[in-house]
């Protein structure tokens, strides 16, 4: 079987770091899976040694990808102008809807209208996407299926494999908070400077790293904030590390008895808490959907009460100052992971949808010929 998944963005953010686990997944189960973006924001490197990837705008040459390859199922992320693309292709097999978007306006134009394509079905990464999906639409069907980890790449490190040299190199007795993620409106950094004001005025112990955002909306506004503030001795930024290198940035988060810390004000999954548990560091966020869908407070890590700096500080020492309890942590929220989002667990539904729906379209159309 082959697939074509279509999505606007190529990024370095969790849609195609999901993708990327998938497709390295399915592979084994015989769907190969190719990828067709418009705008590179970083993310080539996360998909090019696993899948091909085709980088276009070009209506003309859209259509020929679509008609040249003979894909059994196209699968469309939030990609209203893909319906367009597929009539214009004369696509005649399965169409998968994922619908990933978690602010409802951004949402609607990629799912209010299929543009004469009927889906056969809408993908959703959460129960709570699912209820915000269902807002939009009512003749189609809605299946939750969570993003996966791959649990053999994104692991709890001994410490003789981890990579120490590379950046971001570990200080001495500094416990770490990492903060991973793109610079925009939705993750709110903003937040992130105000806890780092309050930690700064309160305690040396605790160096914050902020991984990602070199292509983000909202990096020059972050970089004059941070310089503004003074906080460029506790936040250290690093715009942008392998994707590779992320298991030994989440290790080393994990020697120094850091966490992670999330800001963001929605999301429609999250996978660095996924990444970030199972390679057994606990997470710090908001007490939301879908973050409670994912972070058992208390137990794999601790949420904080709406956008409050103040508690979410308070959470994050309740974390990195009790080492009993932080181990306990740790390995609960690799169990965690292992359990209910490894990608063998989570990727084997889509597998099975991707076969029923396939054979169900391979059947219709030998049923057309039959006397």
């Amino acid at each position: 079987m082959k697939v074509l998944v279509i999505w606007r963005l190529l990024t370095v953010g969790g849609v195609n770091a999901g993708w990327r686990n998938r497709s390295v997944y399915f592979k084994k189960h015989g769907i190969d899976t190719e990828f067709l973006y418009t705008t590179d924001h970083g993310g080539l490197h996360i998909m090019q040694d696993i899948a091909p990837v085709y980088l276009t705008k070009d209506e003309k040459e859209i259509k020929k990808i679509i008609q040249d390859h003979a894909y059994d199922a196209v699968i469309i992320v939030d990609t209203g102008a893909a319906y367009k693309w597929l009539r214009k292709a004369n696509f005649q097999g399965p169409v998968i809807v994922e619908a990933r978007t978690p602010e409802l306006i951004k949402l609607t134009p990629h799912v209010k209208s299929f543009k004469g394509i009927q889906p056969e079905l809408m993908i959703v990464p959460s129960q709570y996407q699912q209820r915000l999906v269902s807002i939009l639409t009512n003749n189609v069907p809605i299946e939750v299926i969570y993003n996966g980890v791959d649990t053999t790449f994104f692991r709890a490190l001994p410490t003789n494999e981890i990579d120490f040299n590379s950046a971001p190199v570990l200080p001495k007795d500094k416990k770490i908070i990492g903060w991973i993620g793109r610079l925009d409106k939705r993750k709110n950094w903003p937040m992130l400077i105000e806890v780092a004001k309050k930690i700064k005025s309160e305690r040396e112990d605790i160096e914050i790293w902020v991984i990602g955002g070199a292509q983000s909306v909202q990096r020059e506004e972050f970089a004059a904030a941070w310089r503004e503030e003074k906080l460029t001795d506790i936040i250290k930024w690093f715009p942008v590390i392998p994707y590779q290198q992320m298991p030994h940035v989440y290790a080393k988060i994990r020697q120094s008895g850091g966490c992670t810390l999330a800001t963001t004000k929605s999301e429609s999954f999250g996978n660095t808490f996924i990444e970030s548990m199972t390679c057994g560091v606990p997470v710090v966020a908001s007490r939301m959907m879908p973050v409670t869908e994912l972070v058992v407070d208390g137990e794999t890590g601790l949420l904080y009460r709406g956008q409050n700096v103040d508690d979410a500080v308070n959470q994050i020492y309740g974390i990195i100052d009790h080492p009993d309890r932080y181990q306990q942590m740790s390995q609960a929220a690799i169990n965690r992971v292992q359990q209910n989002f490894s990608i063998q667990i989570v990727a084997d539904a889509y597998v099975d949808l991707l076969k029923k729906i396939v054979q169900k379209d391979v059947e219709a159309d030998g049923e057309v010929g039959l006397p």
